[in-house]
């Protein structure tokens, strides 16, 4: 049983790893952000499809119920991933990563209205260290800067994604990660489709490679891989040992677009990891 513990728990800090090379990948390709949002969508469900297809996997939705929880789980993944984009864009990568980590607080707190979970007071104490992690990561904060924006829209992304998990994890009774994350891929494809004929797609050709990365392993390996992780996690545990992704991110980064990380970004990036360690631990005891 610990065994399995410790496999899980690999698989989810891989799966973490994967969905931080968003950051980069989200503030370099030069494209519309609901023109990235599309082809990431589009290009990932070919792969989910492909793999559906060679594992033999069955498509198919059992309920009416099951198909509206598909669409909204959807729609809110593409409004995460929109209202991040933006956040990279208006900021860097570090300070859109970070504000987007606050998910796992407002995901302790919204976890016990929508699932049959006990609210676990220690939240409080790990979404404090995160969020004073977050405070020394920042830089000094000016009104009319667009990181000010640029912090809004990262926790407006937090909000979107905590709900997207949740809605998720009570799929996973039913489905797949495969299947979930095909489903709202596709739902994505569909709904932004328009947008293609409002900004054109021009610019793809020089951005192909990257955008097809972002498709492949952010989203359909990535994100897949986590939908899947919390059929053996609360979704409260997984957002906390998922914020080990801001520590991933920075660094690529670093290595690909040459961002400096800070003296304080050590430092708030050590709280973070320190309460990814904690609740690693706690859960494996659980």
């Amino acid at each position: 049983m610990k065994n399995q513990h410790s496999e899980h728990l690999i698989l989810l800090v891989l799966a973490t790893l994967f969905i931080s090379t968003s950051g980069a990948l989200g503030k370099y390709i030069d494209l519309p952000t609901p023109v990235v949002i599309w082809w990431r969508c589009f290009l990932g469900g070919l792969f989910l499809y492909a793999f559906c297809r060679y594992k033999k996997f069955e498509l198919k939705i059992h309920s009416r119920k099951d198909a509206i929880a598909i669409l909204i789980s959807g729609l809110l993944l593409g409004m995460h991933w929109i209202t991040y984009f933006y956040a990279l864009k208006l900021s860097n990568v570090a300070i859109g990563m970070l504000s987007l980590f606050t998910f796992p607080i407002i995901t302790a707190f919204l976890e016990p209205l929508f699932i049959k979970v006990t609210f676990d007071p220690i939240y409080l104490l790990l979404g404090a260290i995160i969020l004073f992690g977050v405070y020394m990561l920042a830089p000094e904060l000016d009104i009319e800067s667009t990181h000010v924006k640029g912090i809004l829209f990262g926790l407006l992304s937090a909000f979107f994604f905590a709900l997207r998990n949740i809605m998720s994890k009570k799929l996973t009774f039913n489905y797949s990660g495969t299947h979930i994350m095909f489903y709202q891929v596709i739902v994505l494809s569909i709904v932004l489709a328009p947008t293609l004929f409002y900004y054109g797609t021009s610019g793809i050709k020089t951005e192909f490679p990257y955008v097809i990365m972002l498709a492949l392993i952010t989203t359909a390996i990535g994100h897949t891989m986590l939908v899947n992780s919390l059929k053996h996690f609360t979704v409260s545990t997984a957002s906390i040992i998922n914020g080990i992704q801001p520590i991933f991110g920075i660094i690529i980064a670093y290595i690909f677009l040459n961002e400096m990380p800070t003296f304080n970004t050590f430092i708030g990036g050590s709280l973070i990891l320190a309460t990814v360690i904690i609740e690693s631990v706690r859960s494996r005891n659980k």
